[in-house]
């Protein structure tokens, strides 16, 4: 993941200089992650894999710093400003409040905060907020329709929108492939009208992904979406030891297929956040003077958000469930097709 990498002293975490061209830039991006870690196969990666497109095509230079624990966001955002990054990026919905405050701080700073927007707008930040939704309907769809107990199982790491917005969306799926094909499928974790659920309450602990995982199991569930970051690879794991005819797992954010190798083929697929594709935009516009203040989003329209491929499953999904998410996809994008409540 890390091209390039060469690690500087520390400094209120863990400071990286991405690239040899970011010496010579005359641009830098900065990010301030979130828990989980930059290698978390998940936002915060997909967010960082945003930046080093933006010094391949764009010749910038990138630096990270990784937030160990909440209390890290003020003084890791502190730290970065002061003239040497053009933008900082922050990587999730919790860091919120505190790029808020150094934002109107620092008026001639450009941010921009993924999976979080203002309202009212702040000048200086555009915010990157994904439709997630859309995507997860598909996943939820296909899942209902490749479930051989009838029950489908998610949680989530932290009940807040960024997160339940995915579960909203399979949910709403399952529902979408219950009204056309007159079945009774059902989920576990998650009420989108009660906003009640499983949630692991952090985004670290695959001890708890695998515990949460298996009480869904044991719930009946042979599917199962964990919305919770590094937590779900212990769901991988536990799919992995259980074998994927009783449970196989529906990854978020990344393409786990490619970030989670070693438990690949327990993913039937994943619900894609395109964080990287933003982010570069984000850059881009910050680079070329159109950057303001304001809302970013991505959708299965402009492919901000999408279903990943198949890949080890290909063969067990069936042409006419294909054909039939193909059509929903496409509907969505169009606006024929709500996926909200």
């Amino acid at each position: 993941m890390h091209r390039h990498l060469r690690r500087l002293a520390p400094l209120a975490g863990a400071l990286i200089l991405a690239g040899t061209a970011a010496f010579a830039a005359d641009f830098t991006a900065c990010q301030v992650t979130d828990t989980g870690g930059i290698d978390d196969n998940s936002f915060n990666q997909t967010a960082w894999k945003g930046v080093l497109d933006a010094e391949e095509k764009l010749g910038v230079g990138g630096r990270f710093l990784e937030s160990q624990a909440e209390t890290d966001y003020e003084a890791n955002i502190n730290s970065l400003l002061g003239g040497q990054c053009d933008v900082i990026i922050t990587v999730g919905f919790l860091l919120g409040d505190a790029t808020k405050a150094a934002a109107e701080a620092n008026p001639e700073q450009k941010f921009s905060i993924v999976d979080y927007s203002y309202d009212p707008a702040i000048p200086n930040v555009l915010g990157q907020v994904y439709a997630t939704d859309e995507a997860a309907f598909l996943a939820g769809y296909l899942a209902a329709g490749m479930t051989r107990t009838g029950v489908l199982g998610t949680f989530g790491g932290i009940n807040i929108p960024p997160v339940t917005i995915f579960m909203d969306g399979f949910y709403r799926g399952v529902e979408h492939y219950n009204a056309r094909k007159g079945t009774t499928v059902t989920v576990l974790g998650w009420n989108p009208e009660t906003r009640e659920g499983l949630f692991t309450n952090n985004f670290e602990s695959l001890d708890d992904g695998r515990a949460f995982a298996q009480n869904l199991v044991d719930e009946g569930a042979d599917i199962v979406l964990p919305v919770a970051g590094p937590v779900g690879l212990g769901s991988a794991a536990l799919a992995d030891e259980l074998g994927v005819d009783r449970l196989k797992i529906i990854g978020v954010d990344a393409d786990l297929y490619f970030t989670d190798p070693g438990k690949k083929h327990v993913y039937l697929t994943s619900v894609m956040k395109r964080m990287d594709a933003t982010v570069l935009g984000v850059i881009e516009k910050a680079m070329d003077g159109t950057f303001a203040g304001g809302i970013l989003e991505g959708n299965l329209a402009n492919g901000g958000v999408d279903l990943a491929p198949f890949h080890d499953m290909e063969a067990l999904v069936p042409d006419e469930l294909k054909a039939e998410l193909a059509t929903i996809r496409q509907d969505i994008a169009d606006g024929k097709l709500s996926v909200g409540g």
